[in-house]
């Protein structure tokens, strides 16, 4: 079965911004790959990792630029990925911001390892897709690395450098080329992606950190981290696609079942052995969600409805009133009023 991936918009934004100057590819792209314009304006909504980093790939196909992840990298700010960006600008050390990402990066998305090693004189900080279903991924590897080191740069030292970079794909052609925007020797066809450093350089002490803006982004960054799922199975799956795609296109079992690389039949057997059904996830999902969107003031049932899945706004007034014995405006009303 393949694990439900994902990625916050926060985390993609950057590359949005600079693939939306390309006004010629950027619609097909989008359009291509299946993420609509609308799931882009939240910077906390999730959309599927394999589905942007196949987006990525495409995009250097298209534009003729094979080192496009690694050019975009290395315009790189804090600010770009938010919460995650700011807490590796106010680390004290380059170490410390190592640590951080390594800790966090779930945060932003997940079926990722990134792993901060000490070796004695050198650290390694690894960075890996763990879904092997999600290939080829060069582009993803080489804007992280490229986006890390220059990350490193503009919030440490304009001349830091690492020791090496691995990268897990084949060598490129032109490889000179990114080995003069990571700044280091490059080794491919590695088990991982990796920054290596010097270990005495990075504990250098660069500034005095802020501890309660620190502490104050750790705990947003946590509770992001805390909605990640934990394990794999049927029924999280299912819930996560769900979150991921009501409102935006038709849930089926065939769609679902495509989602997570396997056959219907075989995702409904897994539903059944866990006692659940397609239906009842969908309907409890949909009412949960009426009910955040109903307590909400000045909510449309219009809109409501649409986020639901549903084509207009009688037939979720009839879906809901099945569920809770009363139509959605009346439970509006009530919601509303709740602290």
């Amino acid at each position: 079965m393949r694990p439900v991936t994902y990625i916050r918009v926060s985390a993609v934004m950057p590359l949005i911004k600079k693939l939306k100057v390309h006004r010629d590819v950027m619609p097909s792209l989008l359009s291509r790959h299946d993420v609509s314009a609308a799931e882009l304006s939240d910077p906390y909504a999730i959309i599927p990792l394999h589905r942007f980093v196949a987006l990525l790939e495409d995009a250097a196909l298209l534009l003729d630029d094979p080192f496009l992840g690694a050019n975009f990298g290395g315009d790189f700010k804090a600010a770009d990925i938010g919460p995650m960006g700011i807490l590796f600008s106010l680390a004290p050390s380059i170490r410390a911001s190592f640590d951080r990402i390594s800790h966090y990066l779930n945060s932003l998305q997940n079926a990722t390892t990134s792993v901060l090693v000490d070796e004695g004189d050198r650290l390694v900080w690894s960075y890996r897709i763990t879904d092997k279903t999600i290939w080829p991924r060069r582009q993803d590897a080489e804007y992280t690395l490229s986006a890390t080191c220059h990350l490193a740069r503009s919030c440490f030292s304009a001349r830091w450098a690492p020791l090496e970079v691995h990268f897990e794909h084949d060598e490129p052609d032109n490889v000179e080329r990114l080995r003069k925007l990571i700044r280091a020797p490059l080794l491919f066809r590695q088990s991982s992606n990796r920054i290596i450093f010097d270990a005495q350089k990075a504990d250098k002490i660069y500034r005095e950190e802020d501890k309660a803006l620190t502490a104050l982004i750790e705990r947003q960054l946590g509770d992001l981290l805390d909605q990640a799922p934990r394990e794999i199975d049927p029924v999280a799956q299912v819930k996560k696609l769900l979150e991921l795609y009501i409102g935006r296109r038709p849930i089926t079992l065939r769609f679902l079942a495509e989602e997570m690389g396997l056959s219907q039949r075989t995702l409904q057997r897994h539903l059944k052995a866990e006692g659940k059904s397609l239906t009842e996830l969908t309907r409890l999902h949909r009412e949960d969600l009426a009910a955040r969107l109903l307590a909400a003031k000045k909510t449309k049932l219009a809109d409501v409805a649409l986020a639901l899945g549903y084509t207009d706004g009688a037939t979720f007034s009839r879906a809901f009133k099945l569920w809770n014995g009363t139509p959605p405006s009346k439970a509006s009303r009530s919601l509303a009023k709740k602290p």
